[in-house]
């Protein structure tokens, strides 16, 4: 096996969420401070392997207070919990340029499977030669089952913050 290694292009990769707000309008928020390797045989991505970290302190939602609320111990608790990390288990081409990837998900200490739609863009060398590899990512996730489970009721019934949380992942690699 020739195997290749593959670095994440941070300033062409974003790793982005969306949670219900008020029980009927999403906020979207990112994290801005990560990293992702990549390993294949050769250049073909079939099963390859995933690590990705993130800098929970890095989240942005657009609003500094929310953003110091989620770096809270009412959230991410970024003070004792600073990383969350995601480890591939399986990546199986589905067809097409469609994959599943699966890996276990580490949030605040808590490790649990996540599988996640994968859209591969393909592999293709960029204006200075570099070879370039491009993704989509997404899936969902429930925040309680990480241990962020902070809420606030609401006057008019339901809950302040929703359970469910969307991943939208774009992710450009370059051949390391």
């Amino acid at each position: 096996m020739n195997t290749t290694k593959w670095v994440i292009d941070p300033t062409h990769s974003e790793i982005g969420f969306k949670v219900k707000h008020m029980m009927f309008t999403n906020v979207s928020g990112s994290f801005t401070d990560f990293e992702a390797t990549a390993e294949t045989d050769g250049d073909n991505f079939e099963n390859a392997t995933f690590n990705f970290s993130a800098n929970v302190a890095s989240v942005d939602t657009g609003s500094k207070d929310r953003d110091k609320h989620l770096r809270s111990g009412d959230f991410f608790d970024a003070e004792k919990f600073s990383k969350m990390t995601f480890t591939s288990t399986d990546f199986t081409k589905k067809g097409n340029g469609d994959y599943t990837l699966t890996g276990d998900l580490t949030v605040r200490d808590v490790t649990r499977p996540v599988t996640l739609n994968v859209d591969f863009g393909g592999i293709a060398k960029d204006t200075w030669g570099n070879t370039k590899a491009g993704m989509s990512a997404t899936g969902k996730l429930n925040r309680k089952d990480f241990g962020l489970t902070w809420n606030s009721a609401l006057e008019t019934g339901g809950v302040l913050v929703g359970e469910e949380v969307k991943l939208h992942i774009e992710l450009q690699f370059a051949k390391a």
